[in-house]
């Protein structure tokens, strides 16, 4: 079958019975009771035909691994010949095909040492229920008689972390009650150092809703929002799940647990006569909820995730009711559990009887957590530099990994290690041409052909990638290049190829006639620079005079900020949408730099907050590529598939039009950068959104782009034409929608609102 989402997760019940009473339990307390009709213990062949059907769908769909978790009523009931031969037989069928994770879910009132002796032998994963402190856990967790549990649960804990053991403790399982102080609750499960808590809402749902002693709509929210104020006073000594997961999807993660999120679900559950079910929570909703039809004997896995249940819980977005898709948290809540939506007469195509809560909890963490959460480097250009850098020295040592065993590459690469150990003038060096734009324009085009991604042999950039050889040949001259910038003492040799070599921020050097190959050694003089081909030597470089040298041009702004490289040598400038011009002729050159000029003279008039932000940190432009064509309407400077610091702007675009250029440009490439190193927004969600300036929905990538230009534009235009009619209601519109964007991280609705500020200052 097509289509289906694998079952990665198979919760086996080996016993259908407690020794505890807990009256919050939905399998003997809520409305399914059809745990009365099924054998108390699972059987032997149960057993077998299960694993050998996890093994088949494991093998089906390429599982990696797959995880098993004993559960129950009580798994400890079973007796410890039963849960050895369910392990036995598992790790048996799983062998060579899947790796397994053996886990056992259990209330610890019969754990023993020879229960986890055997759970040591078979690695399985101890979590526990406890509910806090004796007076919370006692409010629910008793005896049939009345009597507390609290005392041998806490004997269980002690025996599982104690030293033979203790690498099997995985947790304590929470459930709220918010008569119960939040504080102490957590503090008592604190106590017991578990490697993760796990805080469930009880199971409820719209015909049979949750106590709310207050009355109030939100208590639980406000309960765990205290909850959460004491983990952070604390500094978060233990993880809890439901607290990271709602901070990692805020960060545009993914969920962490099933309660929340909008992940498929990956889990079926396996009863002691071999009944297949869906998620055993949907027992609290009505009788038979949880049923398929299927059994393990009878039926294979694929077959009950093609039932339309399951299905219905693998919908992600469009599996929510249609007020839930309209929520700006929904990608947080996911709706909720999918149990707590059942209402009856409309089944659970509604909120979760939780929603006001829900609402409320995600809010709360984000409002407390989003200076935290959100990326430094939105609002510390050094910070997304640094990043930057960090980003172009991971892909290169990524390709580096790709090509260790070419002879060309490695020598160059130990050159490269020999410049960076050359002290501060190599190390300086080094990253002047690191952090050239098109030295990861380069390396991403490498990788692509490293990877097997684009066949090889085009154009580099945003054709097919160069092979090994040529990406031998850009590391050396990279290296030769960081050589000659330092004046070391290194043998810089390159080899060039069509009578030429490139070496990044400096020039290109003619060797030879068009058509040769050969290697020349460089070094650096007094003067510039000098190659030896053969056996002659020629001088060349900024005081050289030498014809057969073109270095790379320099414009610059202003007297206090630094040249710009107008780069129309690099063959990798062809990164943008439009082919960049040849090298310019000598006029040409001052041409450009002319009408440059009158562009910054312009944007320094008319928006001086761009010029003073353009010369400070990711701001700063430090390379310009002369494109071919003059400008289009909406379609101005462009930031193509390089590092920061490059703009493409039209050649033969006017003044107005090339300010234009440096000006969206330079949106254009801090946006991609920022969404290089950070996420504004999670694309895992099927959300379209309607644009004010395009006649169908769409994603907020591209809603997020538009207003990130458009609030510059709209600037740009007041300060030196007459406003577009209109302009700022529509930008106005865009960011509204994008405030309720469900998408967007804690870092995209900080960047929003930095945007609607920037709106504001151009409408005052």
């Amino acid at each position: 079958m097509t289509g289906l989402i694998a079952f990665r997760e198979i919760v086996l019940k080996v016993h259908s019975r407690c020794d505890l009473a807990c009256d919050h339990c939905y399998v003997y307390e809520h409305a399914d009771q059809s745990w009365r009709a099924r054998p108390k213990v699972i059987s032997p062949e149960v057993i077998s035909r299960t694993a050998s059907r996890l093994a088949e769908h494991a093998r089906d769909h390429a599982l990696p691994s797959v995880t098993v978790i004993l559960h129950g009523g009580e798994p400890l009931l079973a007796g410890t010949a039963r849960l050895r031969l369910v392990c036995e037989e598992f790790t048996r069928a799983l062998a060579g095909t899947a790796a397994l994770d053996l886990r056992i879910h259990t209330n610890g009132l019969q754990l023993a040492g020879r229960h986890l002796d055997l759970f040591d032998e078979f690695g399985v994963g101890v979590g526990i229920s406890l509910d806090g402190d004796r007076t919370a856990n006692d409010r629910h967790r008793r005896f049939a008689d009345g009597r507390t549990s609290h005392p041998l649960v806490l004997a269980a804990v002690a025996l599982l972390r104690s030293a033979p053991y203790r690498h099997l403790y995985q947790g304590l399982l929470c459930t709220v009650d918010v008569a119960n102080d939040p504080v102490a609750v957590l503090d008592a499960l604190v106590e017991l150092e578990p490697p993760r808590v796990d805080f469930l809402l009880p199971h409820a749902t719209w015909d049979t809703p949750p106590a709310r002693p207050d009355g109030a709509p939100d208590a639980y929210a406000r309960w765990l929002l205290r909850v959460f104020d004491h983990w952070e006073r604390r500094e978060r000594p233990v993880p809890v799940r439901l607290f990271e997961s709602l901070l990692s999807t805020l960060r545009g993660g993914p969920s962490l647990t099933e309660s929340l999120g909008l992940a498929p679900t990956d889990l079926v559950v396996v009863e002691t006569d071999g009944t297949l079910e869906q998620v055993d929570s949907l027992k609290s909703a009505y009788e038979g909820a949880a049923a398929t039809g299927f059994n393990v004997f009878d039926h294979a896995f694929d077959e009950v995730a093609a039932h339309p249940g399951v299905r219905a819980r693998q919908l992600g977005l469009a599996g929510v009711s249609e007020a839930c898709r309209r929520c700006p948290v929904v990608r947080s809540c996911g709706g909720g559990l999918y149990t707590h939506r059942y209402r009856d007469g409309d089944g659970f195509d509604n909120p979760s009887v939780y929603c006001t809560d829900l609402r409320e909890l995600v809010d709360g963490v984000e409002g407390r957590a989003a200076a935290r959460e959100t990326a430094p480097q939105l609002a510390d250009p050094a910070e997304l530099v640094r990043s930057q850098e960090e980003l172009t020295r991971v892909l290169l040592a990524r390709l580096h990994a790709d090509l260790a065993d070419e002879p060309g590459w490695a020598r160059a690469w130990e050159l490269l290690a020999e410049v960076e150990r050359a002290g501060d003038a190599g190390a300086d060096a080094l990253d002047a041409v690191l952090d050239h734009p098109f030295t990861r324009t380069w390396v991403l085009a490498a990788l692509d052909t490293a990877r097997g991604d684009r066949p090889p042999g085009a154009a580099p950039g945003t054709g097919p990638g160069p092979g090994p050889a040529e990406a031998a040949r850009r590391l050396t001259a990279l290296t030769a290049a960081a050589v000659l910038r330092g004046g070391l003492d290194l043998p810089a040799e390159v080899a060039y190829r069509d009578g030429e070599v490139y070496l990044p921020t400096l020039g290109l050097l003619r060797l030879g006639e068009p058509g040769t190959e050969g290697r020349a050694a460089l070094r650096a003089t007094g003067e510039g620079y000098a190659v030896r081909d053969g056996r002659a030597e020629h001088r060349f470089g900024p005081a050289a005079g030498d014809a057969r040298w073109q270095p790379v041009r320099t414009w610059s702004p202003g007297p206090d900020s630094a040249p710009v490289a107008l780069e129309d040598l690099d063959p990798y400038r062809n990164c943008f949408a439009r082919p960049p011009r040849l090298r310019l002729g000598a006029g040409e050159a001052e041409e450009w730099r002319g009408r440059l000029d009158g562009a910054w003279a312009l944007l320094r008039a008319s928006l001086p907050e761009f010029t003073r932000a353009a010369t400070a940190g990711l701001s700063t432009l430090t390379t310009l590529t002369p494109l071919a064509g003059g400008p289009r309407a909406g379609d101005w400077g462009e930031a193509g598939r390089h590092g920061p610091g490059a703009l493409g702007v039209p050649y033969a675009a006017g003044v107005p039009e090339t300010a234009l250029a440096l000006l969206t440009g330079r949106r254009r490439a801090r946006l991609r950068a920022l969404t290089e190193v950070t996420d504004l927004y999670a694309l895992d969600g099927q959300w379209q959104h309607p644009s004010p300036w395009r006649e169908r929905p769409v994603p907020v990538s591209r809603l997020l782009a538009d207003v990130h230009e458009r609030v510059a534009v709209e600037a740009y235009r007041r300060a030196t034409t007459a406003p577009e009619p209109g302009a700022s209601d529509r930008i106005h519109q865009a960011l509204d929608r994008l405030s309720a964007a469900a998408e967007l991280t804690v870092t995209g609705k900080r960047l929003v609102a930095e945007l609607r500020w920037e709106l504001k200052a151009v409408d005052a």
